[in-house]
């Protein structure tokens, strides 16, 4: 225990460094400033607390972001007053709308300062909105037990809330002094309270054993699909359920099923070919559909799922409304410990014959879809060479727009994969770089997927190149604008589809990395880039690869590829 006695603030922020550490909070992600002095100090001196120095708040906020998305703890953000807290909305936003656990401390002048045109004060209260599920402003710092009970507690409340329900604001008032020198104030509290018995909690008692549920026998005995997408993790025995079944997995490639899963026949990756086959389409229409986690990117796969309007078991984590189809779904919120205690109906005769169409479908799509990487300059050519190239024990962070549809609809199946991340709760470009050296410090060695836009926009994640403890390598690719818009019917009236959709840019990346004195090299070919992969994956610090393609020529190559592996998958399901 490091309790700081030289001033009511550091009093104060002691015992809140010290019960967000006893409440399991291991990382802090701190801007400069000089309101969130007191709070800083106190997070920096505490042993069981990494703390990281990140200038741009913005950054920052992404870059927790990332770690609380690997570690699944909460992880601290803090800023100093005034509109500095505002650039923790975009990655708020996507916190809350994944499931992230974030706890925002912004950092304010006391009440007294207030609407008076003090410098650098704004109206910080519920600066956040509903994007956040808690807010409380703390009370100004005072020497009283009474006061730190109430601290300890409401802390505690909020990384509980921040668990259980994704990202948490805490407005923190100070009054000067805020350096820690002493006066007094806080002396007598040295002796008067037994701390260790101020911070101890009650034992937990034991957790009940969940009773067994069971799907319905009519649910269970129809032709069914399983949908696993993300937000759901391996330790659900989902293979075991489709071989009692006899239904397939389609499995998201943000879904640990897709990189990570048993393999095999009843894994489909190429749901996206397949379902643009109207006669696949219809042949293998479902009348149950279990989804595990979030509904996967794809329209095909999305469009199907509405018209075949099944009778639909949605599981998650949440009680949250999830289903955009709006269909006949039934939400149930469990854990995956829970869901691997369900049973399934007895005599519930599998189905050979639904799981061998599919299987047939699946061949075909990807012989068609293997191709990709004999494709001249075609982007997904590369993910594909990524997705096979990459193996357990490392990490895979996919960046919005063109990346992860590319990873979804061209990545195969596999046994020993990536763990796989990505930004897909609001689904913007915001923080991709800093999410993903998020994902990287600390964490296994990875790699991000991104688009030239989607890291242009994010150029201040750059400046935690130096302080990453750990492995990223970037692979971007490079078509000089946003090329998923190439795909949208906008791209036939230009002008001004060109200016204003497809955002042309001519930055040299060789020259932006330079600058920020990070290694950069282009890569020509899906071959090269395995090769590469397979000899710089790992090494410490952050690198670049880029890959530059033309966005014109690839929306005709994507086309032609899709089309032909879904009519070769309508032939199968003949």
């Amino acid at each position: 225990m490091n309790l700081d006695f030289r001033t009511t603030n550091s009093l104060w922020c002691s015992v809140a460094a010290e019960t967000l550490a006893r409440s399991g909070v291991r990382h802090a992600v701190i801007s400069p400033g000089s309101r969130n002095t007191p709070l800083t100090l106190a997070l920096v001196a505490h042993p069981a607390i990494e703390t990281v120095a990140v200038l741009d708040e913005r950054s920052a906020g992404f870059f927790g972001l990332g770690l609380a998305k690997r570690t699944g703890v909460p992880v601290i953000l803090l800023c100093t007053s005034g509109s500095a807290g505002a650039h923790y909305l975009p990655a708020l936003i996507e916190a809350k709308e994944s499931g992230a656990a974030l706890i925002a401390i912004t950092a304010d002048r006391p009440p007294e300062l207030r609407d008076c045109a003090s410098g650098q004060t704004v109206d910080q209260q519920k600066l956040f909105g509903g994007f956040v599920g808690f807010f409380h402003e703390l009370a100004v710092p005072e020497a009283r037990v009474e006061l730190l009970q109430y601290l300890r507690q409401t802390l505690r409340h909020a990384v509980e809330r921040a668990r259980a329900a994704g990202p948490v604001h805490l407005n923190a008032p100070f009054r000067d002094p805020l350096t820690p020198v002493a006066d007094g104030t806080a002396e007598g509290l040295a002796e008067a309270v037994d701390w260790e018995r101020f911070f101890a909690l009650p034992p937990v008692p034991p957790q009940a054993h969940p009773r067994e549920q069971m799907f319905d026998r009519d649910f269970a005995a129809a032709p069914g699909v399983i949908v696993c997408g993300a937000g759901w993790g391996e330790e659900v025995e989902t293979v075991f359920w489709a071989e009692q079944l006899g239904w397939p997995i389609l499995a998201d490639a943000l879904s640990p099923l897709r990189f990570r899963g048993a393999g095999g026949r009843a894994v489909i990756a190429a749901y996206d070919a397949i379902l643009r086959d109207p006669r696949a389409a219809r042949a293998l229409r479902p009348k149950s559909v279990l989804l595990l986690g979030e509904i996967p990117t794809s329209k095909a796969l999305r469009a199907w799922l509405t018209e075949a309007d099944a009778d639909t078991i949605h599981i998650g984590r949440t009680a949250e409304n999830r289903d955009g189809r709006h269909g006949r779904t039934l939400r149930i919120a469990v854990g995956a410990a829970t869901v691997n205690r369900w049973t399934l109906p007895h005599g519930v005769p599998p189905r050979p014959a639904w799981l061998a169409a599919w299987s047939r479908a699946e061949a075909a799509a990807q012989a068609v879809l293997a191709g990709a990487e004999a494709i001249t300059g075609f982007e997904g050519g590369f993910t594909r060479a990524l997705a096979r190239t990459l193996r357990r024990g490392q990490a895979l962070f996919v960046a919005s727009s063109m990346p992860v549809r590319d990873l979804e609809a061209l990545a195969p199946a596999r046994g020993e994969g990536p763990a796989v991340y990505a930004n897909r709760g609001a689904n913007g470009i915001d923080g991709t770089l800093s999410t993903a050296l998020g994902v990287a410090h600390g964490g296994l060695p990875a790699v991000l997927l991104t688009g030239d836009l989607a890291l242009l926009h994010d150029t201040n994640g750059l400046l935690i190149a130096a302080k990453l403890q750990g492995s990223l390598t970037v692979v971007v690719i490079n078509n000089a604008g946003g090329g998923i818009f190439g795909h949208l019917p906008i791209a036939g009236f230009n002008p001004p589809f060109e200016e204003y959709w497809a955002t042309p840019q001519r930055v040299d990346l060789g020259r932006l990395c330079a600058a920020y004195d990070v290694p950069h090299e282009r890569v020509a070919t899906p071959a090269e880039l395995a090769g590469r992969l397979d000899a710089l994956v790992g090494a410490p610090g952050l690198r670049v690869l880029e890959v530059c393609t033309d966005r014109g020529r690839d929306v005709e190559a994507r086309r032609a590829l899709f089309a032909r592996a879904a009519s070769a998958a309508g032939d199968a399901c003949g």
